[in-house]
C-alpha cells in the first residue's frame, strides 16, 4: 500500500505542486522600481556620455552662447535706435514750437506795422492844409467801406487850423446815395445828425445800416455849426 502511494506520487499522475515566494508583493514592487530607476539612470548616463564623445553638447552650448550674444547686441541696437527716435521727436517738437512762436511774432509784427501805418496816416492828416484859413474847420481822411452784410463803416478827422482857435461845437451827418431795386435811393444817419466837438482835432467813426439790396455809389459828409450853417462838406465816390 505504501509502495503504491509512493509510486503514485512519483509518477505522472502525481498531484501538482505550487512554489510560492516568501517575499511580499510590496517589496517586490519596490525592488522592481529600484531596478527600473537604475536602468533609466544608466541609460541617461550613456546618452550624455555619448553626446560628450560626439561633441554635440559642446556645439549646442556654443550656439546658445552665440545666440545670447546676438540677442544682447540686438537689444542694445534697439535701445540706441529708440533713444535716437526720442531725441529726434523732441527736436521736432522744439522746432515746431519755435516755428509757431515765430509765426505768432510775425503776425504781431504785421499787426503793429498796420497800426503804425494807420497812426502815421492819422498824424499826417494833422498837418495843416495848404492855404487853410485861420480857425477854419477842415475835414481830412473821410473814408467809408463795407463792414459786413448791410453795414458800412465810416471814419474821418475834423481839424481846426491855427493855434488860437476856440472849441467848435456843431453837428455832422453822413448821406449815402445810389440805387435801391433799380431806383434812385439816398439815406442819412438813421439817428439824425450827430454832435461834433473839435478843439484842435477830433477823430470820428461810426456805422450805417443800409438795405441789403441797396447799391451805394457816393457818400457825403456835412458839418454844420450851432446856427445850422454848413461849415464843411466832403463827398466820396465809391
Amino acid at each position: 500500500m505504501r509502495w503504491k502511494l509512493l509510486r503514485r506520487r512519483l509518477s505522472v499522475s502525481a498531484p501538482r505542486m505550487i512554489v510560492r515566494s516568501h517575499l511580499p508583493w510590496p517589496l517586490r514592487w519596490a525592488v522592481a522600481a529600484v531596478a527600473f530607476g537604475f536602468s533609466a539612470a544608466l541609460a541617461l548616463w550613456a546618452f550624455e556620455f555619448g553626446k560628450d564623445i560626439a561633441g554635440l553638447d559642446r556645439g549646442a552650448k556654443d550656439e546658445l552662447s552665440r545666440l545670447r550674444n546676438e540677442a544682447a547686441e540686438l537689444r542694445d541696437a534697439r535701445d540706441k535706435a529708440q533713444s535716437i527716435a526720442n531725441t529726434a521727436e523732441s527736436l521736432l517738437k522744439t522746432e515746431r514750437v519755435a516755428q509757431e512762436r515765430l509765426a505768432a511774432q510775425l503776425r504781431q509784427a504785421e499787426s503793429d506795422n498796420l497800426t503804425l501805418k494807420a497812426d502815421l496816416g492819422f498824424f499826417e492828416r494833422l498837418l495843416p492844409a495848404a492855404g487853410a484859413v485861420e480857425g477854419a474847420l477842415v475835414l481830412r481822411g473821410f473814408q467809408i467801406e463795407p463792414d459786413g452784410a448791410g453795414s458800412w463803416k465810416y471814419q474821418l478827422l475834423a481839424m481846426q487850423s491855427g493855434k488860437a482857435s476856440g472849441v467848435f461845437n456843431g453837428r455832422y451827418d453822413v448821406t449815402l446815395s445810389g440805387t435801391l431795386d433799380g431806383k434812385p435811393w439816398a439815406m442819412s444817419l438813421p439817428a439824425g445828425m450827430q454832435t461834433l466837438q473839435v478843439k484842435q482835432y477830433a477823430r470820428v467813426e461810426g456805422r450805417i445800416a443800409v438795405p441789403a439790396s441797396a447799391v451805394v455809389k457816393t457818400a457825403q459828409l456835412k458839418v454844420v455849426d450851432a446856427s445850422g450853417a454848413v461849415r464843411a462838406s466832403q463827398t466820396t465816390r465809391l
